[in-house]
């Protein structure tokens, strides 16, 4: 969800991303992945923002990644096929710190191969540098800083002056979802306006997600229920099949306790009857 967002707000804020890692505003326009693509590419971290001189290639990782190197060059060689007289610029950006030495490597090198590219760890950001752009300023809370809370705060009061609402919701959004790497959802919820984030696509995108999973796993439970209460059902009536033709027709009472008896516990009582002699043994047994 972490990478989504990310890739999300590259593609709403190019040119503020271009000042960042580019060191000046080109208006970038979004290079789909499939037009790279010979063979599926994994899509759901990474952005690629073009413009007629250069492609910009950013990579967002919540986790550090052994394989990261190698894509880097594998994403390199598919720009060049299709563009080769632009250049490319590389960078891999780490959310959440931590201490892996995966997170420093920026060289992939097979024999006589070598290929660079750029590394951030956010944590390592100034929270100023990453301040200074509305596109930038979900990313701030991740940035380098004693008080993230104060941080948020200050996001707060910038995207407050954001005049274009649908704008300022969907940097609310993004704001709030990064924010929950390093903050708790209390914080969160008292320094965010909800209202305003709830106008945003993406917050918009994430409820209807969190829906559809939701009515899955109530499909999947219920379909669990249903086989679970199938299971126990046949098991009671495997039971008082056994006791009834040990010691003829059992009472009702008998009956009722029986059939209200877990998986377990009838299965546990299927053990036992083999060493009952008399009703007075299940009676004892279901007393326990």
């Amino acid at each position: 969800m972490y990478d989504s967002i990310c890739k999300f707000i590259a593609a709403q804020f190019p040119e503020d991303m271009a000042r960042w890692l580019l060191g000046k505003p080109l208006p970038l326009t979004e290079l789909k992945p499939s037009e790279l693509s010979l063979e599926p590419i994994r899509a759901d971290s990474l952005i690629f923002l073009q413009s007629e001189e250069l492609i910009l290639h950013i990579e967002f990782q919540t986790q550090p990644d052994k394989d990261i190197p190698f894509r880097m060059l594998d994403y390199r060689i598919r720009g060049y096929r299709l563009y080769p007289q632009k250049e490319m610029t590389q960078v891999v950006i780490y959310l959440r710190e931590t201490g892996s030495d995966l997170t420093q490597q920026t060289i992939f090198e097979l024999r006589e191969t070598r290929h660079k590219f750029q590394v951030i760890r956010l944590w390592e950001v100034p929270c100023d540098v990453l301040l200074e752009s509305k596109g930038l300023l979900p990313f701030a809370v991740l940035g380098k800083t004693s008080n993230r809370e104060n941080i948020l705060r200050q996001i707060s009061q910038q995207i407050e002056e954001i005049p274009d609402r649908r704008e300022k919701s969907n940097v609310t959004a993004s704001t709030s979802i990064l924010a929950g790497l390093v903050l708790s959802k209390d914080i969160i919820q008292r320094l965010l306006r909800e209202d305003i984030m709830k106008e945003s696509v993406i917050y918009q995108e994430i409820e209807e997600q969190g829906k559809r999973k939701g009515r899955e796993e109530g499909r999947q439970e219920g379909r669990q229920e249903g086989r679970e209460e199938g299971r126990q059902e046949g098991e009671a009536k495997l039971i008082i099949r056994l006791l009834t033709r040990r010691f003829g027709q059992l009472s009702e009472d008998y009956l009722t306790q029986i059939r209200g008896l877990s998986v377990e516990q009838l299965e546990t009582l299927g053990d036992a009857l083999l060493d009952f002699e008399s009703e007075e043994d299940l009676q004892q047994w279901l007393i326990r």
